[in-house]
């Protein structure tokens, strides 16, 4: 007959455990060290006692060494999966990114009147509403920005009227201060206020003597 399997729970008795632990840890030790000589491995074993007191074996000078390349490698190992997952999320938001845009491709070539075959009726009266929604807003803004325009070239031209009526006052002034300033300003077409007449030369008469 084979032997039975045997069933593994604490043992209750103290000494008793205290035993096998002491047989089960010098075992332990033999197996780590067989297998470090027998496959050229680095191995360290740390055990602790149910009072705390620490066993340890290691292949190396010292335990710490194995620990400070298991550090490492682990350290290694978390950087190399966060790069794998980081791929994995850059892959999956590339291959997200790539539908939206083929998306957005067919409905511009929808938009243009092209690819229109695929579309269902329910499609073709979506992109219809769609159109007469954009165009409403297309002649709402151009509507507004023809406003706008308007109202800058009334403001430019009041400006042009206000500049044309100061010029206007200004040479009427000049004007006013000229003709009170000129002492023969002429009041009135063919006539002259000048107080100053012009005389007409006297005619000279050449005398003639005669000498008996």
């Amino acid at each position: 007959m084979g032997r039975g399997r045997v069933e593994l729970k604490q043992i209750e008795n103290k000494i008793s455990r205290q035993v096998t632990f002491s047989k089960r840890r010098t075992g332990l030790k033999k197996k780590a060290h067989e297998i470090s000589v027998l496959c050229d491995a680095q191995v360290a074993l740390i055990v602790f006692n149910n009072n705390g007191k620490l066993f340890e074996y290691s292949s190396e000078s010292s335990v710490e060494n194995i620990l400070e390349r298991y550090e490492r490698h682990a350290h290694t190992v978390k950087l190399v999966g966060a790069d794998n997952e980081s791929q994995r999320n850059w892959s999956l938001e590339c291959f997200k990114l790539t539908g939206k845009v083929q998306v957005l491709e067919r409905n511009l070539r929808n938009f243009v009147g092209h690819d229109l075959d695929p579309l269902s009726l329910r499609d073709l009266q979506s992109l219809e509403h769609q159109l007469d929604s954009a165009l409403k807003r297309i002649r709402t803004r151009k509507n507004q920005v023809v406003h706008e325009s308007i109202t800058e070239m009334h403001k430019k031209t009041k400006a042009l009227q206000e500049k044309n009526n100061m010029l206007a006052n200004k040479i009427k002034e000049k004007e006013k201060t000229l003709a009170e300033n000129s002492p023969c300003w002429p009041e009135t077409v063919g006539q002259s206020s000048c107080p100053l007449q012009l005389q007409s030369p006297q005619r000279i008469v050449p005398c003639l003597t005669l000498r008996l």
